[in-house]
């Protein structure tokens, strides 16, 4: 009989839907969820999930904690790292909103509010290839992938916009995965980890 590895996620609790992925995480057997404010915290964890949230917001608070750095080394390192919504758009490599700092850490071009404002928000179902079918995805001032390099795989799409993609130990969706029951996408990304 062999047990299963437990694995440590992070959620960087700086902004954003951090509960929400803690409970989502905590819904997975062998998964401890753990805040992360603090780069020393990193090399305890497998992965790392950067929420939704505010990202200029955001990425002012991770550059305050010292945190850029330590995250793009983490990701180096061959970690998981998987950004939902405003994460999405910190791990981007470009966009023209020059008051977000991004991470760099895969190959996108980023538009910000891609779908448009609060108030155009909408959920929809999603089929994801390696997730499986009918995912069930929740956009809330949701950003769109407007251009990714050749070693990026798009995962999904809505009105033919990139919304989840994938490179190497890098996840990222348009959306909000933590805001359904479905816990299909999370549990793809901790075996990423």
């Amino acid at each position: 009989m062999t047990s299963k590895v437990s694995k440590t996620i992070g959620v960087l609790n700086l902004q954003g839907a951090v509960s929400e992925h803690l409970n989502m995480l905590a819904s997975l057997d062998g998964v401890t969820p753990i805040t992360v404010k603090q780069p020393e915290q990193l090399s305890q964890l497998d992965g790392l999930i950067i929420p939704g949230g505010e990202s200029t917001a955001i990425s002012r608070l991770i550059r305050q904690n010292g945190l850029f750095e330590p995250i793009q080394t983490f990701a180096k390192q061959g970690k998981g790292i998987f950004g939902t919504c405003a994460g999405l758009v910190l791990c981007g490599s470009a966009t023209q909103h020059n008051e977000v700092e991004q991470l760099g850490l895969m190959d996108i071009t980023v538009e910000r509010n891609g779908f448009g404002r609060q108030i155009a928000s909408f959920e929809t179902m999603l089929d994801i290839a390696p997730i499986g079918k009918q995912i069930p995805a929740v956009f809330i001032r949701a950003p769109y992938i407007a251009k990714t390099a050749k070693q990026v795989t798009q995962l999904a799409f809505v009105d033919n916009h990139c919304v989840m993609a994938e490179q190497n130990n890098i996840l990222v969706c348009s959306f909000h995965p933590e805001l359904t029951a479905d816990n299909r996408i999370m549990r793809y990304f901790v075996e990423k980890c």
